[in-house]
């Protein structure tokens, strides 16, 4: 054997290589091969100059590619050979070839998933919130559908309170006393209570009456999207119209066809098994955080920095994705990710180790996901997306790293129920 093994870490490994006579002929002619279908020559077309021509030129350059390539070669070797599971790029040093003798030294340190033993979570005592659907929720959300449904009728005789929709003529002043027109409003209608205005705007309303008219003061956020108006005061002249308040339609069955059910009856009983199906799975979300939290707690080891840097770009893209489409441009951006920097790494540092848990408990107990699960799975959410079902899975099968990313959320979901029967939970 040509080479020695160092153990660094329980996650870092060191290759020391020495070949005391090395042939780098068929590494240099590839190499030569290779350069000459690229290299343009005077005189030439593109990849018909003589080989000898190009050895000449660009011997010194090809016998490196070749050295590397053969460098390569026996450390990519030496991983298959000793089953050493690299993570990311190796970092190749001490590189040495005589060429009087052809001998070649090169160590190479590469990180290596982590050895590491979880210790004993059979006696970890959890406790679950019990999934139970109020006839409140129920009515909550019959309302949001309704709401779409709903007119606007006039109240008379009474006083703005939360709920009802005022109909203003407003205008905004400043402390310097100038109205800006972007800061007024003919016939504009307010729900109150949405918090569609800066704070304090719709609760300075409550109790007014039709025809009155009231000066009001707020003070506009230091955060507002309006730079000038970041932490200054303003006042309000309204003048109230009218107030309006919404008129939901009774459930029919007509109308329960219209929001995509069969009956009244089937909407109910959906919206009951959508509700409990949401609060199962807020449930066991919170669960499986807090026995990750616990076994990453419990369990300390080496981590591959590679794998941390590797899922710290990974959440960066998706926290990219959502603020690009609040609006942040590159140096909102950037100016977000040096801010909180500190809060990436510890969040790629978690999801990291406790991936690395979950995976190696899923190892113990033969945890796999398959074709079915993912079909089971998909039917779940088709259930409560609406979507038909050969519709999703003809899209799953079209992505690979979407199927992919699936079967590796089912694969942690079994691991999961596996582990909740192992560890002490309790339902209060």
């Amino acid at each position: 054997m040509s080479y020695q093994v160092e153990t660094i870490n329980s996650c870092t490994k060191k290759l020391i290589f020495n070949f005391d006579s090395v042939d780098l002929s068929k590494q240099i002619d590839k190499a030569l091969q290779n350069k000459q279908k690229s290299v343009n020559l005077k005189g030439y077309r593109k990849g018909k100059a003589p080989l000898d021509m190009v050895k000449k030129l660009y011997g010194p350059q090809v016998e490196n590619e070749a050295l590397y390539s053969f460098v390569s070669e026996k450390f990519f070797d030496a991983l298959e050979s000793e089953g050493i599971k690299a993570v990311g790029y190796p970092n190749f040093g001490n590189t040495e070839y005589k060429q009087e003798n052809k001998s070649v030294k090169f160590e190479a340190t590469v990180e290596t998933f982590p050895e590491f033993e979880i210790k004993n979570y059979s006696k970890l005592e959890f406790t679950k919130e019990a999934v139970e659907v109020t006839e409140k929720e129920i009515e909550d959300m019959k309302k949001n559908y309704l709401s779409s449904k709903a007119v606007l009728t006039e109240v008379n005789g009474a006083k703005l309170e939360n709920g009802h929709s005022a109909v203003m003529n407003f205008e905004g002043e400043k402390e310097d006393g100038s109205k800006p027109a972007n800061m007024a409003g003919k016939e504009f209608v307010l729900e109150i209570g949405s918090g569609q205005f800066i704070p304090g705007f719709e609760e300075q309303m409550v109790g007014m009456t039709v025809g009155e008219k009231r000066t009001i003061s707020v003070v506009f956020p230091t955060d507002y999207q309006e730079e000038s108006l970041r932490g200054k005061p303003v006042k309000f002249h309204i003048d109230l119209l009218e107030i309006k308040e919404k008129k939901m339609p009774e459930l029919t069955d007509e109308l329960a066809v219209e929001f995509g059910f069969k009956s009244a009856t089937d909407m109910n009983e959906k919206m009951t098994k959508n509700l409990e199906y949401q609060k199962t799975r807020k449930v066991e979300e919170k669960l499986h955080q807090e026995i990750l939290e616990k076994l990453v707690s419990e369990n300390s080891f080496e981590v591959p920095r590679a794998l941390i840097e590797q899922q710290k770009e990974a959440i960066k893209k998706d926290l990219s994705k959502n603020l690009q489409a609040q609006g942040f441009n590159d140096d909102m951006l950037n100016t977000y990710f040096s801010k909180w920097t500190a809060d990436l790494e510890d969040k790629a540092n978690f999801q990291v180790r406790s991936g690395l848990i979950l995976d190696k408990i899923a190892r113990k107990y033969g945890i796999e996901s398959n074709e079915a699960d993912l079909d089971q799975k998909l039917k779940e959410v088709s259930e409560q997306s609406g979507m038909e079902f050969d519709k999703l899975k003809g899209y799953y099968n079209s992505n690979k790293t979407l199927t992919q990313n699936m079967l590796y959320v089912i694969r942690e979901e079994k691991t999961f129920q596996r582990l909740t029967k192992e560890m002490k939970v309790k339902t209060k």
